[in-house]
């Protein structure tokens, strides 16, 4: 069953020489809101490519003007432009606090989960604004690089809103808690010179190169051992909450897999024979044509 890509509902997705995937939004007249089945789209393309052995590395950026201007809360229907679905419509709730409830851990949870769940690494290139929802969704990423025409903030505050879809336990884990509740507090808006100071991204880059420049931190991740680097994802992010010595046993188990694989036989022989390492053999046969 080959990778899913072409256009869905809000994005459209290609599949990139050496396994990236590269999601980008593609309505930026609405600033690339998001709605219901977007999330859900999304999420199925998250795990498909969870499980396909083609890809090794998710990019995800919008296009004009905006990353994610969040949650098209307009109530006006999307034209998709005969996207392809690929998950059907299900109720989205709202219409009472239950609903809310369930709308929330149902449909709009689910994306930043499936982000951090993914084991495959996956950067942001956050071209422009990305508010609730688009900020929750770049933080959820691993890697992110923002244009210097980017702007980063919740915003949830103007509506009387919260940060429901993790945005404000991502902002404790990157800002620690004094600065995340200054940030919220203060419905604070930040360019992407702030946002590196702060530590909300890894580097900034003019417009024009940011592309470029994500793809060649995707290739870069891409031709590491793709192994190791999925159980190392896992493994920091569970450090973040286990206690060292439950670190240190999560990561022996992971050791015992990784220390028995061929590409740990290629780095020993590469080292040995002063040369560059080529990682993933197993991979590229398991693959298969493009």
């Amino acid at each position: 069953m080959p990778f899913p890509t072409g256009l869905f509902r809000g994005f459209e997705v290609e599949l990139r020489h050496p396994g990236i995937a590269l999601i980008t939004f593609n309505q930026p007249e609405r600033l690339n809101g998001m709605t219901a089945p977007m999330k859900r789209d999304l999420v199925e393309v998250l795990l498909q490519a969870q499980m396909h052995d083609r890809v090794r590395v998710v990019v995800i950026t919008g296009s004009g003007r905006a990353f994610s201007a969040g949650d098209d809360i307009t109530g006006r229907e999307v034209d998709y432009g005969g996207a392809q679905a690929l998950v059907p419509d299900i109720p989205r709730g709202h219409g009472n606090p239950i609903g809310t409830y369930n709308g929330l851990r149902g449909l709009s949870q689910p994306l930043n989960l499936a982000v951090r769940s993914l084991d495959k690494l996956v950067i942001a290139a956050v071209n422009g604004v990305a508010v609730q929802t688009g900020m929750s969704l770049a933080l959820a990423c691993d890697f992110r690089i923002a244009s210097t025409a980017a702007r980063i903030g919740s915003g949830t505050l103007r509506f009387g809103l919260l940060p429901d879809e993790g945005g404000q336990y991502l902002l404790v884990q990157l800002l620690g808690v004094a600065r995340a509740m200054d940030f919220l507090m203060h419905n604070r808006f930040v360019d992407g010179d702030e946002a590196l100071r702060l530590g909300l991204v890894h580097e900034i880059t003019a417009p024009e190169a940011l592309l470029d420049r994500t793809l060649a931190l995707a290739r870069e991740l891409a031709e590491g051992p793709q192994v190791a680097m999925r159980l190392l994802k896992r493994s920091i992010y569970n450090a973040a909450e286990l206690s060292f010595l439950q670190s240190l046993d999560e990561i022996a188990a992971k050791t015992a897999v990784s220390d028995h694989h061929p590409d740990v036989r290629e780095g020993v022989a590469a080292f040995r024979e002063k040369r560059r390492p080529r990682f993933n053999a197993w991979l590229e046969d398991r693959a298969g044509p493009s």
